[in-house]
């Protein structure tokens, strides 16, 4: 990674997370995924660190964080560990950017721990108006579907890198770095089973999320879309901007799931001109 930026542990309630810190200013932290890392946005952190301090974290079980043995996968679980990473740095409040399962996460801490909220920026966040991701969800609760989730730490790279560039919107913007991102955590024993504990309660997060959404519909927030999201559909985020009354939609045009890594440029310079201003949106 990038000179600038430096690796760090932390211990939450007895948990060694693993974080990447860049910058000084306001306090932005970023959550990956559902099978990322702190290594997603490499393409990001130092750019977004002339505006803000940076906080990229690795949820526990994920990444370079510590596994934990029948950790609760929950949305809400999920989301009180990031009220607890932030409470062990001694963050009051934070701009909150999360990608897919992680935007869920965000929006999820937002209902729950709104007092440490600034801001809300989301990419391609995972939403229960979104049915093409939940009919893959649907396939990976299945006795098939669980089995082939567990070959998958197994399979060869050429496979996985097919796996990446199929959430492009332009395959061929794949860069050298991107693929370990999201391969690097998925050998290290009990990381699949966490993600299946995730994949397992998805339903039951999802109704609940859309329940507290109400809660968070003042918060300003920013919503970024590649319009090739073959993941969570661009069309989801229309019923988003309904709720939250305060929110921003970019698109990124040709971009497809992970937009902030397919094209940096374009999703750099929009959380910079967010930051300029999110209190006035």
């Amino acid at each position: 990674m990038q000179e600038l930026l430096t690796e760090n542990f932390v211990v939450v309630d007895g948990v060694r997370v693993h974080f990447g810190k860049a910058g000084s200013g306001p306090a932005l932290v970023l959550v990956h995924g559902l099978v990322g890392s702190v290594g997603n946005w490499r393409r990001n952190i130092v750019e977004l660190a002339e505006d803000a301090t940076v906080y990229a974290v690795d949820l526990t079980n994920m990444g370079r964080s510590e596994r934990v043995k029948g950790l609760d996968a929950s949305l809400a679980a999920t989301a009180d560990r990031l009220a607890a990473f932030m409470e062990a740095l001694g963050l009051d409040k934070a701009d909150i950017s999360g990608h897919s399962h992680g935007g869920a996460v965000a929006m999820m801490f937002a209902a729950r721990h709104p007092e440490r909220v600034r801001s809300l920026i989301l990419f391609a966040p995972a939403n229960p108006f979104c049915d093409f991701g939940h009919f893959l969800v649907r396939f990976y609760q299945t006795r098939t579907g669980k089995a082939l989730a567990r070959m998958v730490p197994y399979l060869p790279k050429q496979l996985h890198a097919l796996s990446l560039r199929r959430m492009y919107g332009d395959p061929l913007r794949v860069t050298d770095g991107s693929l370990e991102g999201y391969t690097d955590g998925l050998r290290v024993p009990g990381t699949m089973e966490h993600i299946l504990r995730i994949v397992g309660s998805w339903f039951e997060d999802m109704r609940l999320l859309q329940g507290e959404l109400e809660r968070i519909a003042m918060t300003p927030t920013l919503l970024v879309w590649g319009d090739r999201d073959r993941a969570v559909g661009l069309r989801s985020a229309e019923f988003l901007q309904e709720i939250l009354q305060r929110s921003r939609l970019v698109v990124v045009p040709g971009a497809g799931h992970i937009p902030f890594e397919e094209m940096p440029e374009e999703c750099n310079r929009a959380v910079h001109g967010w930051l300029s201003g999110a209190v006035s949106a």
